[in-house]
């Protein structure tokens, strides 16, 4: 029997950054290597200097020569950037975080964050909820506008009457809410077909002008539910009843917050992988759990989001749905073999370090024709 092969070959900014970084992103490098092998593909890499480890040779955390070589790439694989606690104020370190991924968000417009919520089933135990609200696993896609809102408006601080008064002026335009709505409305397509709008529309002129919008989409979109929610109320609903949310959509600022509040629920940082998106699926993927300067260097880290953002890569930017769901499939089977690195090791299992783990997914993958 004849196979019929499907070349692809795609260009990749491997970003790397500081502290663990380096060492997930090998693992992560490692388990596309193997996708490339077994799905006929080429991933070429191109390696460049972000964070502190771009201060050391540029003076700059996100440098020419690096945003080049982005715009050069079909994606940009993001490792971690960031210092030790305690050398937040020294200048390799002030900014760090702001100056390279806000520097990539604006350079590359990407205004969606995709943050999955799932909790695998091997680790139900790990999570801070109880068993019988987590008993079937978690599986949520919170989808944050990353562009707009608070974070990018006006910001002053002025004296009035002899006080101090500071002001942040939130605002969205009536474009950036419908690129995010339409995204969300593909997304919830393939997934249950339910969006959840988050906002605090009592309050906030912004809110009620997403909702507007929103009811346009829900007109036109039948085959797809949509609900709103107080962002107080969801917060309370994501920790009482993670699963009565398929896709939870909301702007900058709340989707900052509840993204880090459904992080926890999957047991570990080390689980949480990210995508960030433009209008033509470029995007930016990285793991949400940072440099974690303490443990960098020996070989312990927990490299599984790394890897799972490389398949979000796969899946979102590169239409390789297969090939991420291979990735996804493999992380399910090492799990289920009780192999953990140590931040979701418990007593009777395997504990393993970061490169043993890529080894074992990698391992695990395979093509299912």
């Amino acid at each position: 029997m004849f196979r019929i092969i499907f070349f692809m070959q795609k260009k990749i900014a491997v970003l790397a950054g500081d502290g663990i970084g380096p060492e997930v992103m090998r693992e992560a490098i490692k388990v596309l290597d193997k996708i490339a092998v077994i799905f006929d593909h080429k991933f070429l890499y191109n390696e460049e200097l972000v964070g502190g480890a771009a201060y050391d040779v540029y003076g700059e955390h996100l440098p020419q020569k690096t945003l080049d070589a982005c715009s050069d790439c079909d994606a940009i694989l993001f490792g971690s950037v960031g210092g030790p606690v305690d050398k937040q104020t020294e200048k390799k370190w002030q900014g760090v975080e702001k100056n390279a991924l806000l520097g990539l968000r604006k350079k590359f417009n990407l205004y969606a964050n995709l943050r999955p919520i799932y909790l695998y089933k091997p680790l139900i135990e790990l999570s801070v909820l109880k068993n019988n609200i987590v008993e079937n696993g978690v599986d949520v896609m919170i989808l944050r506008e990353l562009t707009g809102g608070i974070y990018f408006g006006e910001h002053k601080t002025y004296m009035d009457n002899g006080e101090e008064v500071a002001i942040d002026i939130m605002s969205y335009k009536e474009s950036e809410i419908r690129r995010i709505i339409k995204l969300a409305v593909e997304i919830a397509e393939k997934r249950n077909k339910k969006i959840t709008v988050v906002d605090k529309a009592n309050v906030l002129d912004c809110s009620l002008l997403w909702r507007k919008i929103t009811k346009e989409f829900a007109q036109k979109n039948k085959n797809v539910d949509f609900e709103f929610m107080y962002v107080d109320n969801a917060a309370m609903q994501l920790m009482k009843n993670p699963n009565y949310f398929d896709v939870l959509l909301t702007e900058n600022m709340f989707g900052d917050i509840l993204s880090d509040l459904g992080s926890v629920i999957s047991g570990s940082l080390g689980m949480a992988p990210s995508a960030s998106l433009n209008d033509k699926n470029f995007g930016l993927f990285e793991p949400i759990g940072g440099s974690a300067q303490d443990i960098a260097g020996i070989n312990i880290a927990n490299p599984i989001a790394q890897i799972l953002s490389a398949a979000l890569m796969l899946k979102y930017s590169f239409s390789m749905i297969k090939e991420g769901e291979a990735i996804e499939n493999a992380v399910i089977n090492v799990l289920e073999k009780g192999i953990r690195t140590g931040d979701i090791y418990r007593e009777g299992l395997r504990k393993v370090r970061t490169m043993e783990m890529g080894d074992y997914i990698a391992e695990a993958i395979v093509r299912d024709h």
